[in-house]
């Protein structure tokens, strides 16, 4: 197993490098970043040439690549023209650990601006996963054992719904429903944009608030897909004939269900985990606009409309580094789950 988690590592490489390059080679036609540094003001023709020279923009984009890669000495440069440098004078590249400066936020280390959005993501995208996983399983198991009772009927139908269903649709909905309304009613009402009523400060109950109408939304398109597929499955494994060998012995059925028949139904529920892990990462970019939650989707949407490229490729690089590592994870525990499986 160690020799071939080494050897998937390995070969990772070459792929994160080629995903670099096409990300990199996107980018650059995205837009100008120069042209959105002067703010509201017109930016001059003088000081648009000089920021190109000192971000080294006017250079052909394989050298642009290469100074990203492996850094390069650039000159300080001023963005606002103040005669301050808003950025570091040298850089030691992507392979460094070095993502650069943001061109948006005044020169800001990208893997700060990363940071200071990351922990909202995590605990929002975190918060809806264990959500819809816990409820994808107990619906799923609840369905796969009553097939074709009304409860199935209805879950079915509930689940086709939700899965054709836009997420704008799902937050907009939760909104109008549990804020507008509900206030308007006299009743309870839940917040809808923020992670806190300033007024009140960023305390775990405010935060906890402020989370529900999005982890709502999140998890009911989910629960659809999940549910579905721990219903097939669960299906798929309950007439197999080891689950008869284990009524006969007369075992409990809860043992039978969530010892033996979940534990090998769970293969391609844990590959589709895998492929959406990563994704954590990256936010809910429909959501965290919709609710202005401050999370990485706002961040990639904000700093991406603005062409800035280091913010951008260091989130896109992530996740990258994220899909990779969590295949491997996804690996490791088909092995653990089926003994059959074995990796040389």
């Amino acid at each position: 197993m160690t020799r071939y988690i080494i050897r998937r590592l390995l070969q990772a490489i070459p792929l994160l490098f080629v995903i670099s390059l096409v990300l990199f080679v996107l980018m650059q036609n995205m837009g100008d970043p120069v042209a959105t540094m002067g703010g509201r003001s017109v930016t001059r023709s003088a000081d648009r040439e000089r920021l190109r020279r000192q971000l080294g923009l006017d250079k052909p984009i394989a050298v642009q690549y290469l100074y990203w890669l492996v850094g390069n000495d650039w000159t300080k440069i001023d963005l606002d023209g103040d005669g301050v440098a808003e950025t570091p004078g040298q850089r030691q590249g992507v392979l460094r650990g070095d993502f650069g400066a943001s061109l948006v936020n005044r020169g800001k280390p990208v893997l700060q601006v990363i940071w200071d959005r990351l922990p909202n993501t995590l605990l929002l995208m975190g918060a809806s996963e264990l959500v819809i996983i816990i409820g994808a399983l107990l619906i799923g198991i609840y369905s796969a054992l009553r097939q074709y009772s009304v409860i199935d009927h209805v879950v079915t139908a509930i689940s086709f719904v939700g899965y054709s269903m836009p997420i704008f649709f799902i937050a907009l909905l939760t909104m109008y429903i549990f804020s507008v309304n509900f206030k308007r009613w006299g009743l309870p009402y839940l917040p809808t944009v923020g992670m806190f009523d300033p007024g009140v400060g960023k305390t775990t109950g405010q935060v906890a608030l402020h989370m529900i109408l999005p982890v709502f939304s999140l998890s009911f398109i989910y629960f659809a897909g999940y549910s579905r597929y721990v219903r097939s499955t669960m299906l798929e494994v309950m007439s197999q004939d080891y689950i008869r060998t284990a009524r006969s012995k007369g075992l409990p059925r809860p043992v039978i269900i969530y010892l033996h028949a979940l534990k090998n139904a769970s293969l391609p529920i844990v590959t589709v985990i895998g492929l959406d892990l990563p994704l954590l990462l990256a936010g809910a970019i429909v959501t965290e606009r919709i609710f202005a939650w401050p999370g990485m989707g706002r961040l990639f949407l904000d700093h991406a409309s603005r062409s800035d490229t280091p913010v951008v490729m260091g989130i896109l690089m992530m996740i990258s580094v994220a899909v990779v590592v969590f295949q491997i994870i996804v690996d490791v525990v088909y092995a653990w789950l089926d003994p059959r499986i074995r990796y040389s």
